[in-house]
């Protein structure tokens, strides 16, 4: 997958969106920007079913990994996550 590294919060949410989409396919994801590169994540995935909570927030980070790595990466922080299955 090809970062596209966008300024503002509003480019980056729907960027985040699409990469957890597409890592964990049927999801619903909600991301909330908090603040200069600090997100909120939901998402709800029938994949998470009968995974332990670890799991399916490892899902989730491998997915914005790339948003976060970097000398001046547009997240520096997921100051909250929520997972759980439908």
């Amino acid at each position: 997958m090809a970062l596209k590294i966008i300024g503002a919060d509003d480019g980056v949410v729907e960027e985040m969106r699409r990469a957890i989409r597409e890592a964990i396919p049927d999801s619903e994801v909600e991301v909330r920007p908090g603040g200069a590169g600090h997100f909120e994540i939901s998402v709800v995935a029938e994949a998470f079913r009968g995974q332990p909570r670890i799991r399916q927030h490892q899902s989730v980070y491998a997915a914005v990994a790339p948003f976060m790595a970097g000398d001046a990466p547009p997240v520096h922080a997921i100051d909250r996550l929520e997972t759980r299955t439908p």
